[in-house]
């Protein structure tokens, strides 16, 4: 098989992801649940990718990092813990439904929603940030790269647009973490979202999230931390605050092992590998009779995606069809990307999405721009 799906998640894993994750399986008691070897190897782990990812987004400290199963968790944390009936939040057309549905539920709650919108390439309309704030906006949550488009989000003039204003900026990085730089004190970041299973190439089940230090988050599960057990509430201290019940150590040593093969093999290295790969078949492709690209590709810099559609076939015939024939996995339909693809047009076409890893090949690559052209002409 092709894997061309790396934008939902990343198949091939560093070998050291998978001792770890292996040596934790046999290994690993429960995190700060006793005293004894296994408990703390098992606090020893967590810990330290707590460290490493502080170290990673350039946070305050590691107990700026809360540990969750997914981003989809972390916003869910981000958006349920910041925002209250009476305050006005700011969000863009190029959100996940990680981001659009907890927004959707804070209205329902009395929250006034607002969306910045996007020209037909996906691009979005910066000018509309300041003109969407209220007296009573507390923040601004943005993507920082179309899941869809692969379009990224000038997340520094953003944050410059939120900082100015005195809002909280949280950014869903579940398509950029692991590669791109994120630097959160730079980009004005007060909380960042993030995933493991991606562009970090660690396990499913695994993600966390940055507050910054005096940014409040009010505790979205409550429940066992091993600490304070007489207290009738969950601790209010960073990151227990955050966190309730039996972290993934597993999986996180698993993660462990991904960011220290990141930053020994190169973040830049795997941007630009991914990245020319994408160019290849974007150049491969675009010039094929019916095939229609979305996105902005007049930008060098951007998420390693393309997505694509064949005349007027529906996306998921073209996707099944590249698999049944041609082993070759992609993503197709909506994305959870409903508002972008009513900009784009293609809500009831959906779009083929491929989406690349550093471990894929120039062969590889080939292979799936011929078989794009094998079906263009039938």
């Amino acid at each position: 098989m092709i894997y061309l799906d790396n934008a939902a998640t990343t198949r091939v894993k560093p070998k050291e992801v998978v001792e770890a994750v292996t040596n934790a399986l046999t290994t690993l008691g429960n995190a700060e649940r006793g005293t004894h070897s296994a408990s703390l190897g098992a606090s020893r782990t967590v810990f330290s990718t707590r460290l490493k990812l502080a170290k990673f987004f350039n946070a305050e400290g590691p107990s700026n990092i809360v540990f969750t199963m997914n981003a989809t968790e972390s916003l869910n944390i981000a958006i349920k813990g910041v925002l209250k009936k009476g305050d006005a939040v700011i969000s863009t057309c190029l959100e996940h439904n990680s981001v659009l549905r907890p927004l959707y539920q804070m209205r329902d709650k009395g929250v006034d929603l607002s969306f910045v919108g996007a020209d037909e390439l996906g691009r979005l309309c910066y000018e509309e940030f300041e003109s969407l704030i209220k007296p009573n906006t507390k923040a601004i949550i943005t993507t920082a790269g179309s899941n869809l488009t692969g379009n990224l989000v000038d997340i520094r003039r953003v944050g410059e647009i939120a900082k100015r204003h005195g809002l909280i900026f949280v950014v869903d990085a579940s398509q950029t973490a692991g590669v791109f730089k994120i630097d959160v004190k730079e980009l004005n970041i007060d909380i960042l979202c993030f995933t493991g299973h991606k562009g970090l190439l660690g396990p499913q089940g695994t993600g966390g999230i940055y507050v910054r230090t005096g940014v409040e988050v009010q505790p979205y599960l409550s429940g066992g931390t091993g600490v304070q057990t007489y207290n009738e509430y969950q601790p209010l201290e960073m990151p227990t605050r955050l966190e309730a019940g039996t972290l993934n150590g597993h999986g996180i040593a698993g993660l462990d092992a991904a960011v220290d093969y990141i930053n020994e093999f190169g973040m830049k290295k795997i941007h630009d590998r991914e990245i020319a790969l994408m160019w290849r078949f974007y150049n491969g492709v675009k010039d094929i009779k019916g095939i229609k690209i979305y996105g902005d590709f007049e930008t060098k810099d951007r998420c390693p995606i393309v997505s694509l559609n064949l005349s007027d076939y529906e996306s998921g015939a073209v996707s099944d069809e590249l698999f049944e024939r041609f082993e070759i996995a992609t993503r197709s339909g909506g994305h959870c990307a409903p508002l972008m693809h009513k900009a784009l047009g293609t809500i009831d076409q959906g779009a083929v999405r491929f989406s690349f890893s550093h471990f894929n090949t120039e062969e590889e690559i080939d292979k799936a721009i011929n078989a794009v052209k094998t079906l263009a002409e039938e």
